[in-house]
């Protein structure tokens, strides 16, 4: 079993024996969404850590929409909620990228594949996506490399 997996099952454990109702709630829904990775497809496999960091990416990406949503609905108690379980979900995530070492990233990857204009952001994008995996949102990413391109 992988570490990080194995830590999400003991801080959930931990979580349920503190009465810890948010971070409970939230683990074994992270927990859940590793699982039906692991299912998903035509043969079951155990996901890496990296894998599971892709995942909670994800489900961390659902929690900020999802609260995105309820704050333009005025439903803000729900909104709190949402971005309670983001905060949990983001003690296991790698450090975000600040704007500065994403800058510094694309204009190495730039660099690095000579890529001019619009119509490269793709070549840019493929070498750039494996180095920011987890700590930069792809949409992020790809606006940064834009700029630069189109600039």
């Amino acid at each position: 079993m992988s570490a990080l997996k194995e830590k999400l099952r003991s801080d959930l454990s931990a979580a349920m024996k503190a009465r810890d109702e948010l971070r409970t709630r939230t683990l074994r829904m992270s927990l859940t969404a590793v699982t039906n990775e692991e299912v998903a497809g035509k043969r079951s496999r155990e996901l890496s850590d990296e894998d599971i960091v892709k995942v909670l990416t994800r489900e961390a990406k659902k929690r900020r929409e999802a609260a995105e949503a309820f704050a333009q609905a005025g439903r803000d108690e729900q909104a709190a909620a949402e971005r309670a379980e983001g905060t949990v979900l983001e003690e296991y995530l790698p450090a975000q990228l600040s704007d500065e070492e994403l800058a510094e990233l694309v204009v190495a990857a730039i660099a690095e594949t000579g890529a001019e204009g619009p119509r490269a952001i793709g070549q840019v994008m493929k070498v750039l996506n494996p180095k920011v995996a987890g700590r930069a949102e792809g949409g992020r990413v790809a606006a940064e490399v834009k700029r630069r391109l189109t600039a």
